[in-house]
């Protein structure tokens, strides 16, 4: 399923639009900026009228892409009847087994980007229903610091007859992420991804607990389930 955002947003603005290091003088411009400003407009005018005869090849980015990753707080999904962990009380697992991702901008043009998910979903023996809602978030971050924007997305799934696991793809574009100037990179942000879990599940991810519905296998009789 295809997913379309817009992260260029006001909060985002405010933050990745940083002051000048320098302001220039008030008055007559000296020597130095009538050099610079001649030299702007003989780029300009290079760039209008001295167009090669042939096309050239796309133009590569101007820098390296966001670095994107899966939180691991939040890149599994363990639901346990009545919150007690024992492969027989598992509900709902999901696993966020695949990420692709790519970006473009030059100049001074914002990053944008596109990221392709693949979701491994299960139900456990205590999953009495073959439909079940998911819920992911995307976030652009400064680089370990803070998150400049958030949004979250439902993920309706129905488990095929007979099966307890199925795989999900989802592809998320119209992230784009403004820069302050040309020297601002893509390695200056981040773009995570997780499941919206509660504070239990991060707990069990956080302590590198696994319970995985065993995929496609007949349950032997009298078996719970897979660890």
């Amino acid at each position: 399923m295809r997913r379309t955002l817009a992260f260029a947003t006001a909060a985002i603005l405010a933050l990745t639009v940083l002051p000048t290091a320098s302001v220039m003088a008030q008055g007559r411009p000296s020597d130095d900026d009538k050099q610079r400003q001649e030299a702007a407009r003989k780029k300009k005018r290079d760039q209008e009228w001295n167009q090669p005869a042939a096309p050239l090849p796309a133009l590569r980015n101007a820098g390296p892409c966001p670095y994107v990753k899966v939180l691991y707080d939040a890149g599994r999904y363990m639901q346990f009847k009545d919150n007690k962990e024992a492969a027989a009380n598992v509900e709902y697992t999901g696993e966020i087994e695949g990420i692709s991702s790519g970006c473009a901008y030059k100049d001074n043009e914002p990053i944008k980007m596109q990221i392709d998910l693949l979701f491994g979903l299960g139900r456990g023996p205590q999953g009495t229903d073959n439909k079940k809602v998911y819920r992911y978030w995307v976030a652009v971050t400064q680089r370990n610091k803070e998150v400049l924007a958030k949004e979250y997305f439902d993920l309706p799934v129905s488990f095929p007859a007979g099966a307890d696991r199925t795989l999900v793809r989802e592809s998320v574009s119209g992230i784009v992420i403004p820069r302050a100037n040309l020297d601002t990179s893509g390695a200056n942000f981040e773009i995570l991804i997780g499941f919206d879990v509660t504070p239990e599940m991060a707990a069990f991810n956080r302590d590198g607990k696994r319970f995985r519905v065993n995929a496609g296998a007949p349950k032997p009789a009298g078996a719970a389930g897979g660890q």
